[in-house]
């Protein structure tokens, strides 16, 4: 049986690689380039031709055969293209899971089968298991520090036949340990961050090269404007859909100023806000976001509660239990609505408890999956922070993922 790794340059896929040879599999790596434009990047961070060469060495070592593939092209119109249309709409993307479906168990499946391969194994902490009626199911990695699962929420039956994951039933340190022994030249590499295939960036920077800049108004939201506006009823509908901040309308006033009494203007006071500063472009901004805001003055921390492309405002709010930061429901479009085995859909009219991941690494959360004819509806047990539009919700049953959906 013929396996292709997808060989990074990083330990996990070193140690997936390794492992394979050692059972016996018939094994090649094949390292992919799916990024050229480094305008952004963070100098130092993911530079793909030292992954490439960390990557060949590795495979030397291990004595399997090396390739090299560039899907850069794949990865801009199926990835790369998307991302940016999501942030020009007010939308944050989560790439890395575009880039599992659409590149490493798609474009880079059908480029190792082209060389012969029956399987493609990747360095994922995440498993897959094999149901009597020959359908799979994807399961959490037994490291619950590392498991990448949620990475993986988007694949379809025919991929996971088709992938191999050899570490997921290990833990980092074991890893690591392995990579050691083995003498893997990625044995100590830090773990990669960023943008799959691009790296860490400079995001407003890495933007800009698909994305105007166009100066326009931060503004704080004060408590008192949930206190005026309470949520009209508790429905599906209303729990689901982010607070609309239009109505904080700023007019300004004229007043004379100093000894010469000169002519200035002001904006009045507003019970429901301020506007504290200036931004580059609400679609370099997303919810939750604290860092590059560039306003200071305040006692606590404050975080991004909201934007609006069409008057181009950032919205904040000062705390971290702002109101403006929790939300109890969200919402995913029919057609969003992904399941891992079609025998686990849920029906029209069906209502189903799970555990629920609105982004990586956030740890499980308890909620109500209901479907209706409009949507798919889930409400949390607790409220949620940060629900942010164009990102992934992953539902599990136990260590199993079900399915997942991009959040409206």
């Amino acid at each position: 049986m013929k396996v292709c790794v997808g060989l990074s340059g990083g330990v996990d896929s070193s140690v997936a690689a390794l492992l394979l040879k050692q059972q016996g599999y018939d094994v090649f790596a094949m390292y992919m380039q799916n990024w050229h434009d480094i305008e952004g990047t963070l100098h130092g961070d993911c530079e793909w031709e030292e992954e490439k060469f960390v990557a060949e060495m590795v495979a030397r070592k291990i004595g399997i055969p090396f390739y090299f593939v560039d899907l850069s092209k794949q990865y801009m119109a199926r990835v790369a293209d998307y991302m940016f249309d999501e942030y020009s709409r007010g939308r944050t993307p989560n790439p890395d899971v575009l880039c599992n479906r659409e590149i490493k168990f798609d474009a880079f499946l059908q480029a190792a089968e082209k060389l012969g391969a029956d399987y493609v194994a990747t360095g994922h902490y995440c498993r897959k298991e094999e149901l009597p009626d020959g359908t799979f199911r994807l399961l959490a990695g037994a490291d619950g520090n590392k498991d990448q699962s949620y990475f993986l929420c988007q694949l379809s039956q025919e991929q996971l036949a088709k992938a191999m994951f050899p570490i997921g039933d290990l833990v980092k340190p074991e890893v690591r340990r392995l990579a050691r022994e083995a003498d893997l030249m990625s044995a100590e590499k830090k773990d990669s961050q960023g943008i799959c295939f691009v790296g860490k960036v400079d995001l407003p920077v890495f933007l800009q090269q698909k994305l105007k800049s166009v100066e326009g108004d931060i503004v704080e939201v004060y408590p008192k404007f949930y206190e005026d506006h309470p949520l009209a009823d508790d429905t599906l509908e209303t729990l689901s859909t982010p607070y609309d901040y239009s109505s904080i309308v700023f007019e300004s006033e004229t007043y004379r100023s100093g000894k010469k009494h000169i002519k200035k203007t002001r904006w009045k006071d507003n019970p429901y806000g301020k506007i504290i500063g200036r931004h580059e472009g609400a679609q370099f901004y997303t919810l939750g976001q604290r860092k590059g805001l560039g306003v200071g003055g305040h006692a606590e921390p404050v975080f991004v509660i909201g934007t609006d492309i069409a008057s181009n405002r950032v919205y904040v709010g000062e705390g971290e239990n702002h109101p403006g930061l929790f939300q109890k429901a969200l919402r995913i479009a029919p057609d969003e609505v992904k399941w891992i085995r079609p025998a686990d859909a849920m029906a029209v009219g069906e209502q189903r408890r799970l555990r629920v991941r609105i982004r990586y690494r956030q740890p499980l959360q308890d909620a109500a999956l209901i479907m209706r004819s409009d949507a798919l509806y889930i409400l949390f047990d607790e409220p949620q922070r940060s629900i942010t539009p164009g990102q992934f919700a992953a539902w599990y049953d136990g260590d199993a993922l079900l399915g997942s959906g991009v959040i409206a």
